[in-house]
């Protein structure tokens, strides 16, 4: 099968890319309404519960960079496969599950899949658009995957009002089976010509060292930022990184060009794409405990209040797209954070008797932005790289994200829990009461509830909203700094040397056609 950028079949295999990487979003999140059902059916402990959102967000974080080196050596159409097959695979183990370390175990293998497909499935781009139409396609997995992860929330409670908890994890299986057999019949195969040896050191030590600081920053908020496990894994981390990056920088064949962070438009659009994420993650940590805890909503009800921040990414992703075409990277994504800024900015106003006809529209300015920033920031990316390193340079600017992400969410978590504790008032509660009621919005209302106290649901509902209000300044400041800073330093027209410039020995790269 040869191809070309004019093969029409490419649209179908970005559809059946996109509902993939939809499949991926959700999973983040639809976990979050089916945990207090999966501990009272499997009888589990907090800790257990824990790691069944840990273990897929630590082998993503861990396995990015390794898988996107191995779909530019071995075929990125047979690595979306293979990625696709052990998602549905375990995916259906996880649904059937008689205990929590069966659930666990499959969540794992469901983050390795997740791990190969969401940096191949960006790096295929490059094969099949050429630089007029990338954009469009950028933009439309930007806008599946952003979708995905507020969407979780929707379709774990739509799930759960129907069915048993196992349904979350089956819904994955027929999309696993009809994503693959698009992909298999659809996507041609493409890769690195010119494969470099493999870099086994350097696969280990990024293994190691992400997945130690990942854990390390979810670990943080439970226990502590001078917890010793804490402050163990980060330091273990950092080292085995810096050793990762000293040996990617002296070996012959590296399983990464750190070289290229000396491009400014890689590295300002790879961290513009982290900041963005920051600021999606923030809002996600935040307004789903202040719909349900403080607006009394239900998992679904949540969920469905979401919607307007899916509607702005909407409207957002190709908005960004086109301005990209227009202006060049610069302009949209410092307008898309600014717009992040305004709208983050203005929820911190949110308060007791806010409507949320307000809180729906600041949640559709946030999405805006994040719509405008994020896809011509990916579009960025790919467009500084050689096509034959696309996934190897995609896997960095996706382990970026996954990394700032755990720790943005880290940070403003523990932010949110001192704002909340120190307002909440706990005076006249016995001793286990006030600590429950310190520890979380949840712990207060149960107490309340429990002991006849509605004073202390009032208390814990405008503490929660006193420190809510500060992740929202966090993030509109952290926003508002992002776009100034993308706005000197982003580069406004294609970077030299890439697809996008007419000079580049990349602009007519077509996928492999071996095997096919």
């Amino acid at each position: 099968m040869t191809t070309t950028y004019d093969d029409p079949r490419r649209w179908w295999a970005l559809a059946a890319l996109g509902l993939a990487v939809l499949t991926l979003g959700f999973d983040i999140t639809i976990m979050n309404v089916a945990l207090p059902t999966i501990a009272t059916e499997l009888e589990v402990g907090t800790n257990g519960l824990q790691w069944m959102v840990n273990a897929y967000v630590l082998v993503i974080a861990g396995l990015m960079l390794t898988c996107g080196a191995l779909g530019d050596r071995y075929g990125r159409k047979r690595l979306l496969l293979i990625g696709l097959g052990l998602f549905g695979i375990s995916s259906a183990a996880a649904a059937w599950a008689g205990s929590a370390a069966l659930v666990i175990a499959a969540r794992g293998v469901m983050g390795l899949g997740a791990a190969i497909m969401m940096p191949v499935a960006f790096a295929v781009l490059a094969a099949l658009f050429g630089p007029a139409e990338r954009g469009k396609a950028v933009s439309f997995l930007v806008m599946g995957l952003g979708i995905g992860i507020p969407l979780g929330p929707i379709i774990g409670g739509y799930l759960l009002q129907h069915f048993w908890w196992g349904s979350i994890f089956l819904i994955n299986v027929p999309i696993a089976i009809i994503g693959a057999i698009a992909i298999a019949a659809l996507l041609p195969e493409s890769r690195d010509p010119s494969p470099r040896r493999p870099d086994v050191l350097g696969a280990v030590l990024s293994t190691a060292g992400l997945t130690s600081l990942v854990y390390g920053v979810i670990e943080a908020p439970g226990r502590g930022w001078s917890d010793q496990v804490t402050i163990g894994a980060i330091s273990a981390g950092l080292v085995v990184l810096t050793a990762f990056v000293a040996w990617e920088l002296r070996v012959r064949d590296p399983m990464i060009d750190l070289h290229l962070f000396a491009r400014p438009q890689f590295l300002w659009a790879s961290i513009a794409g982290v900041l963005v994420t920051f600021g999606m993650l923030g809002l996600l940590f935040v307004v789903p405990q202040y719909l349900q805890f403080v607006a009394g909503h239900d998992a679904l009800g949540t969920g469905i209040r979401l919607l307007p921040l899916i509607g702005g990414l909407i409207v957002g992703a190709p908005a960004g797209e086109r301005l990209a075409a227009r202006a060049g990277y610069r302009v949209p994504v410092s307008a898309g954070l600014a717009v992040l800024a305004a709208g983050v900015a203005i929820g911190a106003l949110t308060d007791l008797q806010s409507s949320y006809g307000f809180v729906a529209a600041w949640l559709a300015t946030a999405g805006l932005g994040i719509g405008m920033a994020l896809a011509p920031a990916m579009d960025a990316v790919l467009d500084a790289l050689p096509t034959e390193q696309a996934g190897s340079g995609t896997a960095i600017t996706m382990t970026l994200r996954q990394t700032g992400g755990a720790l943005g969410v880290a940070l403003l978590g523990s932010l949110l829990a001192e704002g909340y504790a120190s307002r909440v008032n706990t005076a006249g509660l016995p001793p286990e009461a006030a600590v429950a009621a310190r520890e979380s919005i949840a712990g207060a209302l149960a107490a309340g509830t429990r002991l006849g106290e509605p004073s202390l649901a009032s208390s814990a509902n405008a503490a929660y909203l006193h420190g809510m209000s500060l992740v929202l300044i966090a993030t509109a400041i952290t926003a508002g700094l992002s776009a100034v800073l993308t706005a000197l330093l982003l580069p406004g027209k294609p970077t030299a040397g890439s697809d996008h410039d007419p000079r580049s020995p990349h602009a007519p790269a077509v996928a492999d056609k071996e095997g096919q």
